[in-house]
């Protein structure tokens, strides 16, 4: 089949090489200009690069709204659209043009945890696994037929970082498969169950600030899901941003006021948190580790020298 992608970032890296790996024709490679966006900086494998370097032209949009790319399109008489992270909507005029439509590749196992940073969300919410769906692209975003789906198990300690790299093996695979499936005409398409769909925004940086009111279950996994080289998870403490690089659920319960540093607890410092903190009925969360603005890095015992004190959302 003669294949447009759509994508950007090294989701989009990977599905270009599957694509290219392949015995399909890449004709045309759409991808987004380089962002200063702090999400959009991390896995930031160029696919314009990568295309180039295989000789396949290549259009920059930050929106497909414009007649240029339209005519383009008609031109390169695609039988298939492949897309992996394209960050805007694409028009209908777009995904309805190939007579095998748009085949888009979303990092979540839909229907839940459409849009965007699926695996930092599915973390941050404690699900048992993650992984990719393959769909039809339709009006509605993410919400097209399924034809392939994978799946990887969430580990106790595992961080966005390490599923990040588990899932995104996934991507060639399952492009190969259901590009051969709908090429030899076995591609069977599941419609998505509605009643489980979920819709999640882009993370920002307001999306790192510790709520020391949360369980410390919830605060240890948005630890591991803010993991290097994602914004990590911060707090304040005397007025200045920390920003906790490991931590663990405490071994004992603790009470008092939310955001106390209390006492050491194995190799880190125990503060205080949890809605039910002031029962003492409350696990609290153990940081081991943090990183200052500076960029330097810290054992939480070597900076708590003395116990007492609050951290604090806000300075």
């Amino acid at each position: 089949m003669r294949v447009v992608m759509f994508g950007y970032q090294t989701w989009g890296h990977r599905t270009l090489q599957a694509l290219l790996d392949s015995e399909h024709e890449v004709v045309l490679v759409v991808t987004h200009p380089k962002s200063d966006h702090v999400y959009e900086k991390i896995w930031d494998d160029s696919v314009a690069e990568l295309a180039e370097k295989h000789g396949v032209p290549v259009l920059l949009r930050n929106r497909p709204d414009d007649e240029e790319l339209l005519r383009t399109l008609r031109e390169a008489a695609p039988d298939i659209i492949v897309a992996n992270n394209w960050r805007t909507w694409l028009p209908p005029e777009i995904f309805g043009l190939p007579p095998h439509g748009t085949l888009n590749i979303h990092d979540s196992l839909l229907p839940a945890y459409a849009g965007f940073s699926p695996l930092i969300w599915a973390l941050i919410n404690g699900e048992p696994e993650v992984g990719v769906t393959a769909h039809r692209m339709d009006a509605e975003l993410d919400a097209g037929d399924i034809v392939f789906q994978r799946s990887v198990p969430v580990g106790a300690t595992d961080t966005a970082t390490d599923l990040f790299h588990r899932t995104v093996d996934l991507i060639g695979p399952i492009v190969a498969d259901s590009l051969d499936a709908i090429a030899s005409g076995t591609a069977r398409w599941v419609p998505q169950d509605r009643s489980r769909a979920s819709f999640f925004h882009k993370r920002s940086i307001e999306d790192s600030r510790i709520d020391w009111s949360w369980p410390a279950e919830d605060l240890e996994r948005l630890v591991r899901a803010q993991s290097d080289p994602y914004p990590n998870a911060f707090t304040h403490h005397r007025g200045r941003r920390i920003r906790i690089v490991s931590a663990a659920v405490s071994e004992a319960c603790y009470g008092g006021t939310p955001g106390r540093i209390f006492i050491r607890e194995g190799d880190g410092v125990v503060i205080v948190a949890g809605p039910d903190a002031r029962t003492g009925r409350s696990k609290g969360l153990v940081i081991r580790r943090l990183r200052t603005e500076d960029g330097a890095e810290h054992a939480a015992t070597d900076y708590f020298r003395t116990m007492g004190g609050y951290l604090t959302s806000r300075p």
